[in-house]
């Protein structure tokens, strides 16, 4: 009986530390492929204007696919130059606040395990 007990009460915390080492691992996977997307539609787009709504969708449906609130995400994009003149290098950087497994469902909690970030670089194309 007191083996069981042991047992159960070690193995709690060592599941909520493997679901809180997932839930980062799912959050750093979402900021790569959402910095990498929005870099690339960035580029892609005619106007500054456009560029922005394209790259912040891209971050949005990049965070959203992983699980996480896209309210959540920060999209950051820096330029060498003007920002859609061909040869330009343009800097997308997305950071991402992961909460804690299982805290979200108690109202008023919101606890963060971390903060993830990702960058990715894309140069402006000579012919668009």
């Amino acid at each position: 009986m007191e083996f069981v007990f042991l047992a159960v009460l070690l193995m709690v915390p060592v599941a909520y530390l493997i679901l809180t080492v997932g839930q980062l691992q799912g959050g750093a996977y979402a900021v790569v492929g959402a910095a990498d997307q929005a870099a690339k539609v960035y580029v892609l787009q005619p106007d500054a204007g456009a560029a922005r709504q394209a790259a912040e969708t891209a971050v949005a449906m990049a965070v959203t696919d992983m699980g996480f609130d896209a309210a959540s995400a920060s999209l950051t994009i820096t330029c060498d130059g003007g920002c859609l003149t061909p040869g330009t290098i343009v800097r997308a950087r997305v950071t991402l606040n992961v909460e804690l497994p299982l805290v979200g469902g108690i109202p008023g909690a919101r606890q963060s395990a971390a903060t993830v970030e990702s960058s990715a670089t894309q140069k402006v194309g000579r012919f668009k």
